[in-house]
């Protein structure tokens, strides 16, 4: 059953979660400001990587395409030029991208902070649920954004930047557009990879079933399409390589359903 001993009021339950919140907001500005601090790593080592040659996807897609004498698979091998044109604009950037990192970062430590405010009111066995539900979603949540920043930004970047309408017209692309298109690819992409979690937790509240889920693959491949044309750049290749995966987590989903309605029948099986 529910936790009801040490039962709180409504302001107490207010200044628990600004507690949370606090904790939460501490975690990210700390983060934030070891990566403020180890800006040379950040930017160099991490965010502009992705465009150079020495990239790790990059280099390792150039070897193979070598291998098989295939020369368009050395991407990003004439790396653009990022520029800047506001007077505040790389010190704007600065903050920003760090805020960003310190909020990845921080990430696990946040859903941990959400479940020990939600815990103490969840039965027993909820509360099991949750405890592994932390893991999961901070782990989904990585995978997300290494997949984003290991498979989609590079191949992203070089579309992109390599992208010409004339021969007439040169790349220099702006530092705060490259920043944004990474940042909202990586971050995007960690939170799309929370599918098999939310289909777990609307198996549990009776919103879907496996049935369901069957039922409807179709129009989640259209959906995940969909999804995937907004958080990438407009290229059909980085929107197919979104859309793999997430039909793989969708076919987990249905396996985590179907695993909850089998152990909900036993437990009533059981009770009968």
């Amino acid at each position: 059953m529910a936790n009801t001993e040490n039962e709180m009021s409504f302001l107490d339950h207010l200044e628990a979660l600004r507690w949370h919140l606090v904790r939460s907001i501490l975690s990210i500005v700390v983060f934030a400001i070891l990566a403020f601090i180890f800006k040379e790593f950040i930017f160099t080592n991490i965010i502009i990587a992705p465009k150079t040659p020495d990239f790790f996807t990059n280099r390792t897609l150039c070897s193979f395409g070598t291998w098989l004498g295939i020369r368009a698979l050395c991407i990003n091998a004439d790396p653009f030029q990022l520029i800047n044109i506001n007077m505040a604009g790389q010190f704007t950037t600065h903050i920003m991208v760090s805020m960003i990192v310190g909020l990845i970062l921080s990430f696990p430590y946040l859903v941990f902070e959400m479940w020990r405010f939600i815990g103490p009111a969840l039965y027993a066995k909820e509360q099991q649920y949750a405890r592994g539900a932390v893991f999961y979603i901070s782990l989904l949540f990585i995978l997300g954004v290494l997949f984003a920043y290991y498979v989609i930004i590079p191949l992203s970047v070089h579309f992109l930047g390599s992208y010409q309408v004339s021969a007439e017209v040169t790349n220099q692309i702006n530092l705060m557009s490259y920043i944004q298109t990474v940042s909202a690819i990586s971050l995007a992409v960690g939170l799309i990879f929370e599918l098999p979690v939310l289909i777990f937790f609307l198996t549990k509240i009776g919103l879907v079933t496996p049935e369901f889920l069957r039922k409807y693959r179709r129009h989640a491949l259209v959906i995940v399409l969909a999804m995937s044309a907004i958080i990438t750049p407009p290229d059909v290749f980085s929107q197919i390589l979104v859309a793999f995966p997430l039909m793989f987590l969708y076919e987990i989903g249905i396996r985590l359903s179907r695993r909850v309605i089998r152990k909900e029948q036993m437990g009533t099986q059981a009770a009968v």
